[in-house]
């Protein structure tokens, strides 16, 4: 039997409502504190898991549709990722919030900067307008992860599902090792490809320049303090950010052509999931194969194959799992069997 689907797929406005009301929530919460700032975290925390369970999921938008509106989307995340940093800062800092107010402002800030603003600005790095694109940048660079905008388009996408991709999760391999092989690896692969090729600015001088500006700003908002802060916030959204390649790559590998090459990228070199909840809050980044196969598509229009491997689970809850590795590889390693019957677990 298939999987139930909606007749539709999820409108611009429900990518709209999931992504911003939170946005909105911290903004209230940070002015006043109370309710506001753990209903974001209910909302990005225990909605999805709820909600995941009790809709039915989500179908492909239709063929041709267009989607006028979702680059402005963006651009409004974007800009939001680049203010509610400082703003959390500077009411964590401040008198106005008791402690464990300042507390939630801080997780719930770190969860949105990881699961809305990071697909975000994925979605804008891959944009070919340069306004869209520093954007992009913009937003991983005050995350401290700016090499993320080169390792990602240059070595990921070329490499993924192969030993030369760093972001790509080798099976066996726990999360937690993989987050600091990931890290540094993919640093260095985004700086080798960048050397590569001509620039006038180097990139990555480009990423530092605009990350020491927003550690900047956090020491005129907070000074060491708000310093602290705003690299507790960076780290929150990086592990969030390799939690996502690890999850959607996890155990995944092309096969080697005759000539020694390895097979073209296709639906099987990505995990993928079509929850209606998850789908809304991360811009449907769980609708991972179709992306690699069409990077420039606008994600209200990513389709999901029905070649491709779909997690057990939504793409938020996968990511909680693989906080545990051992209790992340027992329950893939069937899965994996499954794809490849003759590969160990």
């Amino acid at each position: 039997m298939s999987d139930p689907v909606m007749p539709v797929a999820v409108p611009l406005s429900a990518f709209a409502l999931a992504t911003l009301l939170p946005a909105a929530l911290l903004v209230a919460g940070a002015a006043t504190g109370g309710i506001w700032l753990y209903a974001a975290l209910v909302w990005m925390f225990l909605v999805p898991l709820l909600l995941d369970q009790l809709l039915p999921l989500a179908a492909d938008a239709p063929e041709g549709a267009e989607f006028p509106a979702a680059g402005s989307l963006l651009v409004g995340l974007g800009l939001a990722a680049l203010a509610l940093p400082a703003l959390a800062i500077h009411a964590a800092t401040g008198p106005g919030l008791s402690p464990l107010a300042k507390a939630a402002l801080f997780c719930a800030t770190g969860l949105w900067l990881g699961q809305i603003a990071h697909p975000a600005a994925h979605e804008l790095i891959h944009r070919t307008d340069r306004r869209l694109f520093w954007l992009g940048v913009a937003v991983y660079s005050a995350l401290l992860i700016g090499h993320h905008a080169s390792s990602h388009r240059l070595v990921h996408h070329r490499h993924v599902a192969t030993p030369d991709d760093p972001a790509t999760a080798r099976r066996g391999e726990g999360f937690w090792r993989f987050a600091l092989r990931a890290g540094w690896q993919g640093f260095r692969a985004g700086l080798r490809a960048e050397s590569a090729r001509p620039h006038r600015l180097h990139p990555y001088l480009a990423y530092a320049v605009l990350s020491a500006l927003a550690l900047c700003l956090a020491a005129l908002i907070g000074g060491g303090v708000g310093i602290a802060l705003w690299l507790g916030l960076a780290l929150h959204a990086q592990v969030q950010i390799h939690l996502s390649d690890y999850v959607q790559h996890y155990g995944l590998t092309r096969r080697l052509l005759p000539d020694g090459r390895p097979e073209p990228v296709g639906p099987a070199h990505s995990w993928n999931s079509a929850h209606w909840m998850s789908s809304a809050l991360l811009l449907n980044a769980p609708r991972h194969s179709d992306h690699h196969a069409h990077p420039a598509r606008p994600y209200p229009a990513l389709r999901l194959p029905d070649t491709a491997p779909r997690l057990p689970w939504p793409l938020p809850l996968a990511a909680l799992v693989a906080l545990v590795p051992p209790l992340w590889r027992r329950l893939m390693a069937p899965r994996l069997a499954a794809l490849s019957p003759k590969a160990q677990p």
